[in-house]
């Protein structure tokens, strides 16, 4: 199997090629506007792509128009997706779904969270394709417009990744790969959610609101994650600039 990914040069965000192998066929995971490279591999390794597949809606991951272009190819992504993209996406795909190219074959797994319509896209059993829900070392945010809260992120995480085969590999929607393994072994979040390490007691502020800091660790892209609770039981996960230390 080839599996191939273009980062963006800003936004650190990944689109990837999936495929047979050379001469083969294949598909296209979400789009950043610079997926050049990833063209460049599909025409070198007579690749032909199948269909195109969003993992959400979230801009840095649905500017799909280089390859809408070049392929006339079905668009998928969860019917939640479907909704907050106007007329981009063509089909749905639902959990449990499975989209094919050749021998390839690639299975849609729910898990919202960061946003609504949320996949992860598992290939061949072996490389795990997380979006916006999981990466190295850290997890995704919960207060942007439309996510569906940390509950739903931490079932995500907790009840449909970390139970399948700790040898896949993950494939986040932003920056370097991991491991099941690894990240169930060496992830903050995932280790307090184990039991593992202790829980924070700063006071922090977020937009104006006081909380706890139950966490504070880094992000995919240098900066910094916090996990806020609010009262005794509200839980969020935001950026570390949003982050006011009291």
């Amino acid at each position: 199997m080839i599996l191939d990914r273009a980062e963006h040069s800003q936004y650190t965000s990944n689109s990837y090629l999936l495929a047979e192998g050379p001469g083969g066929r294949g598909l296209l995971v979400d789009g950043h506007g610079e997926g050049g490279p990833l063209l460049e591999r599909i025409e070198r390794d007579r690749i032909e792509i199948d269909a195109i597949v969003l993992t959400h809606h979230h801009f840095d991951h649905v500017d799909i128009a280089q390859y809408t272009e070049r392929f006339d190819v079905p668009v998928l992504a969860h019917a939640r997706t479907a909704d907050l993209l106007d007329d981009l996406v063509t089909d749905t795909l639902e959990d449990g779904g499975e989209v094919f190219a050749g021998d390839l074959a690639v299975r849609a797994i729910f898990t919202p969270g960061h946003a609504p319509g949320h996949l992860a896209l598992l290939a061949d059993e072996t490389d795990l394709l997380t979006g916006d829900l999981l990466f190295k070392g850290t997890v995704a945010g919960t207060m942007a417009p439309n996510a569906t809260g940390y509950g739903d992120l931490k079932h995500s995480i907790m009840e449909r990744v970390m139970a399948l085969d700790e040898a896949i590999r993950i494939h986040p929607g932003h920056t370097q790969p991991s491991t099941i393994l690894d990240e169930w072994e060496h992830n903050p979040f995932i280790r307090i959610w184990r039991g593992l390490d202790p829980e924070g007691t700063d006071t922090v502020r977020v937009r104006g609101r006081e909380g706890t800091l139950v966490l504070w660790a880094p992000d995919y892209d240098g900066t910094n994650k916090a996990w806020v609770r609010f009262g005794e039981a509200e839980d969020e996960i935001v950026g570390g600039s949003q982050v006011e230390r009291l």
